[in-house]
């Protein structure tokens, strides 16, 4: 009766340890959040801005490499990871007036279809695209520059953004730090917008128990644009 009992209590332990090791384990070892977006480093060919003061005025385009997503923080089982997902489906442009040495953006807007962010757990899609976001309601989500933007020339600086920011449906007036650099004949923008859910009227992405979130995260964003 006595190794009844023993082995009985080690399979409580054993279960115990795989209940907290095993996601511990996936979490942290095979289910990595990828890093924060950062500017990309300057080419071999190429080191500066390529564009002339005559040309930098104009419109600028989003191309290839640009992203938009979101990051929230998790509980999922008991350990803390992070949520991450994105979309390089991106459009939209800015306008800039001025010289090299002396623009500024005069307006902006960028866009991304909702349907388009992606992580790498389809049943988090299927919540974030259906409960969450409602994206067949609310197709797209959007940004627009409310106030104009005096940059310091070509070199990698920070700026304060002031804009309206649309998601499921809601609008609001956003202020947020960016990156911005010229090089390569691109304007390259990094940043983040801290996002409340209850702002945009957003469910909660916590589900039955299982994951755990905050009631905010972060729309990350990094735009490489091109003149025309």
């Amino acid at each position: 009766m006595s190794r009844r009992i023993r082995w009985i209590l080690a399979g409580v332990v054993i279960l115990a340890v795989l209940a907290v090791g095993g996601p511990f384990v996936y979490i942290h070892f095979f289910n990595q959040a990828p890093a924060a977006l950062t500017l990309p480093a300057a080419s071999a060919s190429g080191t500066g801005a390529s564009a002339s003061s005559s040309t930098v005025s104009g419109t600028w385009t989003i191309t290839s490499g640009s992203v938009v997503g979101y990051r929230v923080n998790e509980v999922l089982l008991g350990q803390n990871t992070t949520a991450v997902g994105r979309s390089s489906d991106v459009t939209g442009h800015l306008t800039v007036t001025g010289s090299t040495a002396a623009s500024t953006v005069t307006a902006a807007t960028f866009s991304v279809p909702m349907d388009t962010i992606h992580s790498d757990k389809s049943q988090r899609d299927a919540q974030f695209d259906g409960r969450i976001m409602n994206v067949s309601e609310y197709p797209t989500g959007t940004f627009t520059l409310t106030a104009p933007i005096t940059l310091k020339g070509d070199s990698e600086e920070s700026y304060t953004a002031h804009g309206n920011l649309t998601l499921h449906g809601a609008t609001k007036a956003v202020t947020f730090p960016l990156q911005a650099e010229l090089k390569n004949g691109q304007i390259e923008l990094l940043g983040d917008i801290p996002v409340l859910f209850s702002d945009y009227n957003i469910a909660n992405p916590s589900f039955a128990g299982f994951v755990t979130t905050q009631n905010h995260g972060i729309l990350e964003f990094l735009l490489i644009l091109k003149q025309g």
